[in-house]
């Protein structure tokens, strides 16, 4: 009776994980990307905004990778289950974009 509620948690540390060392890797690769101070009078929109599209280029690629490992190792029956993470995974994306400014 607990084992699926153990799956759902254990399925929850590793999506937190994933979000965690995605969210760290990319913002350390895109650290010198863009302009952090949005308040002056230069153009920042070009530079933040090209900063914005290899986040979520880079973001979508990994994404597709995990998903692409996972599916190939759990089995079939569980692979359904897969897809409520990758939706969370996407809207944990736009969330992750607003905290990389």
């Amino acid at each position: 009776m607990g084992q699926p509620k153990y799956n759902w948690l254990l399925g929850l540390f590793y999506f937190i994980v994933f979000e965690v060392v995605m969210y760290t890797g990319l913002s350390y690769l895109l650290q010198d990307m863009g302009i952090s101070n949005q308040f002056q009078a230069e153009n920042t929109i070009v530079p933040n905004w090209v900063k914005a599209i290899v986040f979520i280029i880079l973001y979508l690629i990994s994404l597709l990778l995990v998903v692409m490992l996972v599916s190939s190792r759990v089995p079939s029956k569980y692979r359904s289950q897969l897809m409520p993470w990758v939706y969370l995974a996407l809207a944990g994306m736009v969330v992750m974009l607003f905290f990389l400014f």
